[in-house]
């Protein structure tokens, strides 16, 4: 009997949700419609928030005019992630690609772009070739800087310092997913005297390039100036959508805290939020 009790108690709400989920997929739903609103609305060409530019952006044009002046190549790689693994990063380090290449051609400097991962280095190409076009310097376009390391991270590591070495670029973009080769690929390139932009949401890669780099994006970062950078609606429009989403928790939480510090006995709250 008990434990029938226990059943009938656990039973699904509406039959379909278990215990609390109903109200979590009421949020989950009002959150991809606020998303879909703002796609559509960016998708027309109509006004939506802004994002803050952030200030490693702007060292992306000092740091190719820097190279730009001293007649040397400019370097960018999106790390060791593909189309398995860290994806999420690799698509953040396609708009800093496709802003880094047509600044590039528009002022006619080499860019350098160096892969890990063969299904990103055809995707590389075709954007890296796109922006020379776009910038209308398609007879700029070198198919051989877009280079094909190795897919093991150490032979990757060990071709990219040797490439610093003999090109010695100006400038070092690494936007991405990095791991151990993070801080080999930084202090190479601070010998050679390159100025260098980094961002990656690997935690556990962060300090060395905080430590290392001129400019760092940390974590979330990347797809914010991504988007920023891009200007792609869907991109755009799902970012103001998620701030949108965190902002609407965070003041949830903090009406909560209040309402508990206070005392007050509100159960309505809980109870919707239990449903």
């Amino acid at each position: 009997m008990l434990l029938a009790a226990e059943a009938a108690k656990e039973a699904p709400f509406l039959g379909v949700f278990s215990k609390g989920m109903f109200s979590q997929f009421v949020l989950l739903l009002i959150f991809l419609g606020i998303v879909w609103f703002l796609v559509t609305r960016a998708r027309a060409g109509m006004k939506i928030p802004e994002i803050r530019k952030i200030n490693g952006l702007e060292a992306l044009d000092e740091a190719i005019g820097r190279a730009t002046e001293m007649g040397r190549p400019v370097h960018f790689t999106p790390g060791l992630g593909g189309m398995n693994n860290q994806q999420q990063q690799c698509f953040a380090a396609f708009g800093f690609l496709s802003y880094v290449a047509k600044l590039c051609a528009k002022y006619d400097t080499r860019l350098i772009q160096t892969n890990a991962d063969y299904v990103i280095l055809a995707i590389n190409e075709e954007i890296v070739k796109q922006a020379y076009l776009e910038a209308g310097r398609p007879d700029a376009y070198n198919p051989d800087d877009i280079q094909f390391m190795s897919d093991q991270q150490f032979a990757y590591a060990s071709n990219v310092m040797n490439m610093f070495q003999k090109e010695k670029p100006a400038a070092n973009i690494m936007i991405g997913a990095f791991w151990a080769e993070s801080l080999l690929f930084a202090e190479t390139a601070s010998f050679v005297g390159a100025i260098q932009i980094a961002g990656t949401a690997q935690q556990s890669q962060l300090p060395f390039f905080i430590t290392a780099c001129d400019y760092t994006l940390i974590g979330e970062e990347i797809y914010a100036a991504s988007a920023y950078l891009s200007k792609e609606p869907v991109m755009y429009g799902s970012l103001v959508g998620q701030d949108w989403a965190k902002i609407f928790i965070f003041a949830l939480i903090i009406a909560g805290t209040v309402i508990a510090n206070l005392g007050v006995k509100t159960n309505w709250l809980t109870t919707i939020l239990k449903m």
